[in-house]
């Protein structure tokens, strides 16, 4: 478990795999793994900062904010934590 790393899960109501994988992201709670859920029609501000161009997009970042990754599209819950760990 890395307490200094977070996730910022960009997500939309409008995106299928969203939903997927929203229901993957919420699995996640119990395991250490520290995510924030990003709506890009209401936070455009943190949208346009970390420039996402598509729906389902995870940003691993430090606790500055400093993107230290980024997954676009469909990922397992282990590929989350194993990349989350890494």
């Amino acid at each position: 478990m890395n307490n200094n790393r977070g996730i910022l899960y960009f997500q939309s109501n409008w995106c299928q795999p969203c939903k997927t994988l929203g229901s993957i992201i919420e699995s996640l709670e119990g395991s250490g793994v520290k995510v924030k859920k990003v709506n890009i029609d209401y936070d455009t501000m943190l949208t346009q900062q970390y420039n996402i161009k598509s729906t389902p997009t995870l940003i691993l970042t430090d606790l500055q904010g400093n993107e230290l990754g980024r997954k676009v599209g469909m990922q397992s819950k282990q590929q989350i934590i194993d990349w989350y760990n890494g």
